[in-house]
């Protein structure tokens, strides 16, 4: 018989977090290293992948196995807790009225801003001086 999986795909800035769920004892991996590996002694960041599985009591019934590519630590951090929250959804729909209460199911659309021409960054313009 095989092993029941569940899939999430999460996103934050340019972080693009492929997250899978299986059951387990709570073991979180994260691009073939553990989290506290991953992450180091951030533990902001990881208190936020965690958050999802405590809010719907699942900690330590799955095992979160994610592939995350692109972004920086924190993009990454939210690209995991959005992938793992939407797994959790596909696990059992009643952890969907949790999850969607503490914002975990909507995809956080800031980004960066372009740079435009005739300044040197998105605002940021040359100092104006009247004379």
């Amino acid at each position: 018989m095989a092993k029941m999986q569940y899939y999430g795909t999460g996103r934050r800035k340019s972080s693009v977090a492929r997250v899978r769920l299986v059951p387990g004892k709570g073991n979180i991996i994260v691009n073939k290293k553990t989290l506290d590996d991953y992450f180091g002694g951030l533990e902001l960041l990881k208190n936020e992948v965690k958050r999802p599985l405590q809010i719907t009591g699942a900690e330590g019934k799955f095992d979160v196995i994610a592939t995350v590519k692109g972004g920086g630590t924190t993009g990454q951090s939210g690209a995991l807790r959005h992938g793992v929250s939407r797994a959790l959804c596909q696990a059992d729909p009643e952890n969907r009225p949790a999850l969607k209460a503490a914002g975990f199911l909507t995809r956080d659309p800031r980004m960066k801003e372009r740079k435009k021409y005739g300044l040197k960054k998105a605002r940021k313009a040359s100092q104006f001086s009247k004379r």
